[in-house]
């Protein structure tokens, strides 16, 4: 045998050798995405020809079409004989005794049209009624409410009743303004149903995705953008709505930054797109990024922190412990992993306005910390609420 021979032979093993390398990786990302298994991966994969977005989407249309059919079906039940079962509801209520789970009827989450927010409903005793009206009014009134919150539409483990809790949190809430990540189309039919007082506003229609909604009453959307990240593998993207809310300009972000330890460089890339938006927003308007950045403290610092202007609601908060870890398998039992990881991968980033009022934070809190009927919690991350003063 001739060392040509031997040569060639060992460039072709190589070859192998890294084209096995690369499709187990792309396995291992497909799962990680789906919640599938490496055999699953492979099998969507191979059919289009290792082409991530397209087997993504093809899992997603064969898996999720499906997923509240169910609860479509049990809904048209609940209308006909909904005030035989309010009044049961009601006894059991009563006889259980106990508030550990949160309660998400079928009826809860249909009316999201309220239009004032809840915290502006207390009355200081000490003040007449109209007196404390006006008061607690106007402060309310005045101040922005956002919440922003990974649903993990991929997890089609109780998602209907998941969906279910998302909707009775919007109505406690009542936020003028949602960031979601993680989106699937049967999930964001489901809340457009629901969700009437809001408009959306979507990062894609297909596979799973971001989405924005407004409120109508309290905000108005001028225009938005889908800003592609060139090299992601997991479907990213960055959506940006321009809105006015209280006379005001505001530039809303969200976006999903890429998944997974090992795709640092891509989330940092990404991360450097976003804080390129953040700057080159005009000076009268206030950007408010909100979102799943995966983000780990030290790549912030790799890309040369924050831009001048920018801060982080949490540091700028003051670093509260109570709602660091948006990512908490130590509390969150959706999820079974080997290991603990406590991370604060959920982040809120503002730039107020360099002219006019100035937008600053005022108050942040993780939600979707209390068990549904159904044994889980909304979502394997909390969500994260903000009010903001205008």
């Amino acid at each position: 045998m001739s060392n040509n021979t031997v040569m060639s032979g060992n460039h072709t093993d190589q070859q192998m050798s890294a084209l096995e390398e690369t499709r187990t990786s792309l396995c291992d990302q497909f799962a990680s995405i789906s919640g599938s298994d490496s055999a699953v991966a492979q099998c969507y994969l191979a059919e289009n020809e290792w082409d991530m977005e397209r087997a993504l989407n093809s899992f997603f249309e064969a898996h999720m079409d499906s997923v509240f059919d169910a609860e479509d079906a049990e809904e048209t039940k609940v209308v006909s004989g909904n005030k035989r079962k309010e009044v049961n509801s009601s006894d059991s209520a009563d006889a259980s005794g106990t508030k550990k789970k949160f309660k998400t009827g079928q009826m809860d989450c249909i009316d999201l049209t309220a239009e004032e927010p809840t915290c502006s409903s207390s009355v200081n005793p000490q003040e007449s009624p109209a007196e404390s009206v006006v008061t607690e009014s106007n402060a309310e009134d005045s101040k922005l409410s956002v919440i922003s919150w990974n649903v993990d539409g991929l997890d089609t483990l109780s998602l209907a009743e998941r969906a279910r809790g998302l909707c009775s949190y919007l109505a406690l809430y009542t936020p003028d303004v949602v960031f979601l990540q993680e989106l699937i189309p049967s999930y964001i039919q489901y809340l457009k149903k629901r969700a009437v007082s809001y408009l959306f506003v979507e990062g894609s229609d297909e596979g799973y995705f971001t989405g924005i909604m407004l409120k109508k009453s309290r905000v108005k959307l001028l225009e938005s953008e889908i800003i592609c990240y060139p090299t992601t593998q997991m479907l990213r993207n960055l959506l940006v709505a321009q809105v006015t809310f209280s006379g005001q300009k505001l530039h809303l972000m969200t976006s999903h930054l890429e998944s997974c330890k090992n795709q640092s460089e891509e989330r940092m890339k990404q991360l450097r797109v976003v804080f390129q938006k953040l700057k080159e927003a005009p000076e009268d308007a206030t950007v408010i990024f909100a979102g799943d950045t995966n983000l780990r403290d030290s790549e912030v610092v790799k890309v040369g922190g924050l831009p001048p202007g920018v801060c982080d609601v949490w540091e700028q908060l003051g670093k509260q412990e109570h709602c660091r870890y948006t990512w908490d398998t130590k509390a969150n039992s959706n999820k079974t992993l080997p290991y603990v990881s406590r991370c604060r991968f959920d982040r809120v980033f503002l730039r107020s306005a360099k002219t006019g009022p100035r937008v600053t934070p005022d108050h942040m809190a993780l939600v979707g910390m209390e068990k549904l009927d159904c044994g889980r919690y909304t979502s394997d991350h909390w969500g994260i609420y903000c009010t903001f003063k205008t």
